[in-house]
């Protein structure tokens, strides 16, 4: 329960909208049409690689603590569209689900990757946002919480202009800005402005080292049996650093593992997932999986052999991903979708682009919303606080080690 005089409110209005809200349930995830999907995916007015409906569809049905999401769509409903075409597309889960508290809100579903902006038509980017405001409001929701959206992207702006139609302005709880390249740039230049002559001549030098192993190559892995192939190398290697002793490597979980092979090999049909590879000689010191929608590609993960740490090699295949990002005509942007301040990708991809969560009443001045934007400000700085004894507790064993 919230500690403010919202609390007691907010558990009643709950109480008595949650039969209706259990009449009209959002739509569970996998009975959406995946044609429409695709088809919206195509004209989407924002991409968003992670919300496409082979990844989404693969996380929600194996994903460690991320399966069974639902979603809101905006169908066709007039003579003006083609009968069966989607709007809009938003998968989500309850607050409840996402955060442990029991208020009456929907939250955008975590697709593993840290983008969350949905799918709206680009013709009718407006009517599409309005409509998913309305199928979370039948649907019994009192505000909609979008996370790990682009706060200066066409999406943020169509829930913005939507909202404006009810009196109702989006609430932005946090945000920041993480890493991005900007494709057009000539490769060379870019890399030379960002690290300097200085830091570029050192890395050469590691590539140099590196080289000692065998002959530096790089690969791009897109059809799907190549692409099946490579994330083998990839979860190996992902497996045997850092993430396995923290136990987030995809690898660790059937769930997550059957996840990843699923998704990767389904988008690569599509042209939408490669894998790229750094190798000395034949065995593969780096690797990282990229998706690809419209004209932007998004650095999901990487993976690195950590014996090779001192020749810098997430460095070195990052170097080679900007020039083969550079060099695709198809691609315009890519979103690092890493965390900001990252400090290996952060100095190499100098763009910075704005994320924030972003609440969106359903109502005008509804006291519930000021419940739930409490109960999330709470949890905020208990998790924070949480981050800081941890971090400090790492410090001590590792100073005493």
């Amino acid at each position: 329960m919230v500690g403010n005089r919202h609390g007691s409110v907010a558990a009643i209005k709950y109480d008595t909208e949650r039969a209706a809200a259990s009449r009209t349930a959002p739509m569970p995830i996998s009975a959406i049409d995946r044609a429409a999907w695709r088809d919206l995916a195509a004209r989407a007015i924002e991409p968003n690689g992670y919300y496409l409906p082979e990844w989404e569809l693969a996380v929600s049905a194996s994903a460690r603590g991320r399966a069974g999401a639902d979603v809101l769509t905006a169908p066709t409903a007039t003579s003006r569209f083609t009968p069966g075409q989607l709007l809009g597309l938003l998968p989500v889960v309850s607050l409840w689900r996402a955060y442990r508290i029991p208020l009456p809100a929907l939250v955008s579903a975590d697709p593993y990757g840290s983008l969350e902006v949905p799918l709206l038509d680009g013709r009718h980017a407006i009517d599409a946002a309005a409509t998913l405001l309305n199928a979370a409001r039948t649907n019994g929701a009192r505000a909609l919480l979008l996370r790990n959206l682009t706060l200066d992207g066409k999406v943020f702006d169509a829930f913005a202009k939507a909202g404006a139609r009810d009196g109702i302005a989006p609430l932005i709880l946090q945000s920041h800005a993480r890493a991005c390249l900007d494709a057009t740039q000539d490769a060379e230049r870019l890399l030379r402005d960002a690290l300097g002559a200085k830091k570029l001549k050192e890395l050469r030098r590691q590539r140099n080292r590196l080289a000692e192993h065998g002959a530096v190559a790089f690969e791009v892995a897109s059809s799907p049996s190549d692409v099946s192939r490579a994330l083998e190398s990839f979860l190996a290697l992902e497996a045997s650093g850092w993430k396995a002793r923290r136990g987030t490597a995809l690898a660790q979980h059937d769930g997550d593992a059957r996840f990843i092979r699923t998704a990767t090999g389904a988008l690569a049909a599509h042209g939408q997932c490669q894998i790229v590879t750094l190798r000395a000689g034949a065995r593969a010191v780096a690797a990282g999986i990229v998706l690809r929608h419209q004209d932007r590609a998004f650095f999901f993960k990487l993976g690195i052999d950590e014996t090779f740490a001192r020749c810098s090699p997430g460095v070195q295949l990052t170097l080679e991903l900007t020039r083969h990002l550079c060099a695709d005509p198809a691609i315009t942007a890519a979103d690092s979708t890493a965390a900001p301040g990252h400090p290996m990708i952060d100095p190499i991809w100098r763009g910075r682009l704005p994320i924030g969560d972003v609440l969106i009443p359903l109502r005008r001045d509804d006291t519930v919303v000021a419940a739930i934007r409490s109960a999330l400000a709470l949890r905020t700085a208990l998790r924070a606080n949480a981050r800081r004894a941890l971090h400090a507790i790492r410090q001590v064993r590792e100073t005493s080690s």
